[in-house]
């Protein structure tokens, strides 16, 4: 039946395109945004690879277009793949990396699967706390870290590291994982109690492989928080066969006034590469464990 006001029928068919317009005009809007934040984000390693091609006489020289070298070449990557000091900094930074990770992911798992299945008193507000910690900037708590790690002896040394990277990484893949355990339906846990396992089986062999995608975002979180780390390793490293990449990047290619920019983009490419291949592979299992405490439970 047609509305009185409207005899010809057409106040639909005008509500319709308006809605139609706003839509279009969101989306363009959404466009237009995202392109101006691709931009911002995309120049800085863009004009970072451009510039790791060139020769010291380029980089030097006022002339051309600065945005792609004239004459592209490959000796800064083949100086640093050849300097000794550069490879102690990159492989200092793969096994602090790799302990951390590993150090942070079994803290992780076994207290967000105590916080979350074993129903202990004070669960709740312990899990809280925990996230609450991440919250605490990390230029806070390099100085009172700082008296800790003296005490045990371990300033200028590659192992404070792996104390350190932790306490940055567990509060936060602690909590990512208490988001993923939370989502797993009790059944399965009760249905294993009932069958004679225990917590440790129940984790192992129902929830670890359930959580994967969870355990890897936290992974790749941890990766991340350990690999471009510059302000632990500044404050407590001094001597360069200690040094991780970052800080081994300005210490060694920033020789007084003198900056080694074409060595040190290329260090920079080198050092961006683990955690672009990594994030290449695993974005999938990354965002399906941010989002999966959020869509599931």
């Amino acid at each position: 039946m047609s509305n009185a006001s409207d005899p010809t029928g057409t106040l639909p068919w005008l509500h319709t395109t308006s809605l139609h317009r706003q839509r279009l005009w969101a989306l363009w809007g959404s466009y237009a945004a995202l392109a101006v934040f691709v931009v911002i984000f995309l120049v800085p390693p863009f004009y970072m690879i451009v510039t790791s091609l060139k020769g010291s006489a380029e980089i030097s020289a006022q002339e051309g277009n600065p945005w792609y070298p004239h004459a592209p070449t490959l000796e800064n990557f083949i100086y640093l793949l050849t300097y000794n000091n550069f490879l102690r900094y990159f492989w200092n930074s793969v096994w602090v990396t790799a302990l951390t990770v590993l150090v942070s992911m079994i803290i992780s798992i076994m207290a967000a699967f105590s916080l979350t299945r074993m129903g202990f008193w004070g669960s709740q507000a312990i899990a809280t706390g925990v996230f609450l910690t991440y919250l605490i900037p990390a230029s806070l708590l390099f100085i009172p870290l700082f008296q800790i790690i003296g005490w045990l002896g371990l300033i200028n040394s590659t192992w404070c590291l792996v104390l350190l990277f932790p306490t940055i990484a567990v509060p936060f893949c602690t909590w990512i994982m208490i988001g993923y355990f939370s989502s797993i339906p009790r059944e399965l846990d009760e249905a294993a109690l009932i069958d004679g396992a225990s917590y440790p089986q129940i984790l192992i062999r129902i929830f670890i492989p359930v959580a994967l995608p969870g355990i890897i975002a936290a992974t790749i979180f941890a990766f991340t928080i350990s690999w471009g780390a510059f302000l632990y390793p500044l404050a407590y490293l001094y001597n360069g066969d200690q040094l991780t990449l970052t800080v081994g990047i300005i210490s060694d290619l920033i020789r007084g006034d003198v900056f080694l920019w074409g060595k040190i983009m290329a260090a920079c490419v080198l050092g961006a590469l683990p955690p672009v291949i990594i994030y290449a592979f695993l974005m999938d299992y990354y965002i399906a464990g941010l989002t999966a405490g959020a869509t599931k439970g």
